[in-house]
């Protein structure tokens, strides 16, 4: 194998280092030079060049295989990234990346590679809205197993708000806990269509591409109610950190892509919440939280 990033060939990114704090997180990071000669070996790499800086959960790769370029990815694998490569798989390109291959005892898939691979939140061009919107025309697919539920994710989310909340100082006031607590109890027990959600799909989880313009990456995949999938949109202040841009948001794409506006809206406070406390834009989200409960629009 040829390693062409200079010194040692197993340079920590920066956002990985958060997983020094534990266990599991220290074992893997002192085990990636034994996985990435693993996946050599598995995929038939030729050369493997300097890590992306990017990923907080996985160490990303630029690659190349019988000539042609490929991203090796290998996970620290979760509960969300479990089943990414099935995700994958399943959207069989439409609308995300192609998975070329996969090795799931070591936490490795092998991707095409997007080029020029900008982000679609640095284009100051693209109708950033109309992009997303198209991606999920493909995304928000028919699915079951092996998947986990949005069910079962609010269930979670349900059970720990408060106790989260608790822990980390009563940073903002209850009463956006309690209706995040009250839409998630409530929401997932209503009968509606069962789609594959890509639970992160933000200007950062998408990148310029060849093969189509735009390609989503890194999915945290769910099954479930299709109007959740503008949770992580309508609360991604890289759109615009404003009430109106927050309402905009959820207006625009749910009637463009005819969801029940209120559930997404309600979804949207319910995994904004989720998120929020051991998040670094903690303040902002409580803020996106705010406007959706006070959807007047100044």
């Amino acid at each position: 194998m040829k390693i062409t990033q200079p010194g040692s060939p197993f340079q920590i990114p920066d956002k990985l280092q958060w997983l020094r704090q534990q266990e599991t997180g220290r074992s893997w990071l002192d085990s990636l030079p034994h996985l990435v000669e693993a996946a050599r070996d598995r995929f038939g790499l030729e050369t493997i060049e300097r890590p992306f800086s990017g990923g907080y959960v996985s160490y990303v790769l630029p690659a190349k295989r019988r000539g042609q370029d490929v991203v090796l990815k290998l996970q620290f694998t979760d509960r969300e990234s479990r089943f990414e490569a099935d995700a994958l798989r399943h959207w069989k390109g439409q609308g995300a990346i192609r998975l070329l291959d996969h090795e799931p005892d070591i936490g490795a898939l092998l991707l095409e590679k997007c080029q020029p691979g900008h982000y679609l939140a640095d284009d100051p061009t693209a109708d950033k809205l109309g992009v997303l919107a198209g991606l999920l025309r493909n995304l928000l697919v028919p699915a079951d197993e092996p998947f986990l539920s949005l069910k079962e994710e609010a269930g979670i989310w349900h059970g720990t708000l408060v106790a989260d909340w608790t822990k980390a100082g009563k940073p903002c006031e209850k009463r956006l806990v309690d209706v995040a607590v009250a839409a998630l109890k409530e929401l997932p027990f209503d009968s509606t269509a069962q789609v594959l959600l890509h639970q992160d799909l933000h200007g950062h989880n998408v990148l310029s591409s060849a093969r189509e313009p735009w390609l989503a990456i890194d999915p945290k995949p769910l099954v479930g109610d299709p109007a959740f999938a503008l949770s992580p949109i309508v609360r991604s202040f890289e759109f615009g950190h404003s009430k109106q841009a927050a309402l905009y948001r959820l207006d625009r794409l749910s009637d463009e892509l005819s969801l029940d506006r209120e559930r997404a809206r309600l979804w949207t406070i319910g995994q904004t919440m989720a998120w929020a406390f051991s998040s670094d834009y903690s303040e902002r989200h409580f803020e996106t939280t705010r406007w959706l409960l006070d959807q007047s629009v100044i």
